[in-house]
């Protein structure tokens, strides 16, 4: 039996990379205009490697305005862009768009979501995909989660994993999360960076930007080169995407040592030091604080009191993303992109 044609979802944050720390430090700015481009390389790499549909929701900002019109244009026959499916969702301008679009894409049998967006787009996605696998773009502020890489070769490394070319044990890697419980209000919920505890006793304008207002970090995993709270893990007790293991540091503005580290771009901070150590899996770490706000993959979600006690655990059954390094790397080796003289796609029957 012949295998069916694959689908894609994109889902691209309108919203993200635009959010009030570009007034506290000198963040960069992705337009609808930039992550339209993107969708639209996006499509050219998808159409090359035989992704049949796209599906794509509807903004209020013509991101999904400026792909539909492109679509019927030359570049798009030139490229034979894969047919472009808008869903037309009804919008709140918040975060329940994102998860309503992940939902109808599973529903509709999509075999990959690609995401442009930070960390907390990332997050949303994560939560309503299961285990349809996540193609990640940084178009975001916080950006630790989805690395930073050009979409057409991103592109190019999806259609290969959705249309079957890639085996999934070299295509796909599944990622660690953190899950934040606080039994007595009956929550549980994740993170798949970090998260970071706060005095802070409500949860305001979200976003943590300044040194004595954390109290712990706990991180999935930190790299030395990362932006966002995550780095003070980074910078000083770094751990890697494939370690068993994840990382914490606790602070005080009164400690001996402080470090300098990147909690937005643009925004240096010098953080005191007093504790750090590695997070076992499957291991519920208490808090230093009876009472504060927990800020999830870089954005304050829960407050607690004295009377609650919240967990953070970490583990390994977080989303599953498209390996691109891994993907390409088979690909050379292979030369799957190989194509017969005068083609600017894979042949049908190896696609």
């Amino acid at each position: 039996m012949p295998r069916p044609a694959p689908i894609v979802g994109i889902i691209a944050n309108p919203a993200s990379g635009r959010d009030l720390r570009r007034l506290t430090a000198n963040a960069g700015l992705y337009s609808s205009t930039d992550k339209a481009s993107a969708i639209q390389r996006l499509l050219a790499a998808f159409g090359a490697t035989g992704i049949a549909q796209v599906l794509l929701p509807t903004d209020m900002t013509g991101i999904a305005a400026a792909v539909l019109k492109a679509s019927g244009g030359p570049v798009a026959r030139d490229q034979h862009w894969p047919a472009l499916q808008v869903l037309d969702l009804p919008l709140t301008q918040t975060v329940a768009d994102t998860r309503l679009a992940t939902r109808w894409m599973v529903e509709r049998g999509a075999s990959l979501i690609a995401v442009l967006g930070g960390d907390g787009t990332h997050k949303a996605v994560a939560a309503e995909a299961g285990d349809v696998p996540l193609l990640t773009l940084s178009t975001g502020t916080n950006n630790a989660f989805p690395e930073l890489r050009e979409a057409t070769s991103a592109g190019l490394a999806g259609g290969l994993v959705a249309s079957g070319r890639i085996p999934s044990s070299i295509g796909l890697r599944r990622n660690k999360r953190l899950l934040v419980r606080v039994p007595e209000q009956g929550l549980c919920e994740w993170a798949l960076v970090e998260v970071a505890v706060s005095p802070q006793r409500f949860v305001g304008a979200r976003a943590l930007s300044r040194s004595e207002d954390l109290a712990e970090v706990f991180a999935c995993f930190a790299e030395p080169h990362a932006i966002g709270l995550s780095a003070l893990c980074g910078l000083w007790c770094p751990v890697s995407r494939q370690a068993a293991e994840g990382a914490w540091v606790r602070l005080h503005p009164g400690a001996e040592q402080a470090l300098l580290a990147p909690l937005a771009p643009g925004l240096l901070q010098g953080c005191g030091i007093t504790a750090s150590g590695a997070l076992t899996p499957g291991v519920a770490y208490s808090l230093s604080l009876s009472s504060g706000t927990l800020a999830l993959d870089g954005e304050r979600e829960i407050e607690f009191a004295e009377h609650d006690t919240p967990t953070i655990t970490l583990d390994h059954q977080g989303p599953l993303t498209i390996d691109v390094e891994a993907v390409l790397a088979h690909a050379a080796r292979h030369h799957l992109l190989a194509v017969p003289r005068g083609h600017r796609q894979l042949p049908a029957n190896l696609c």
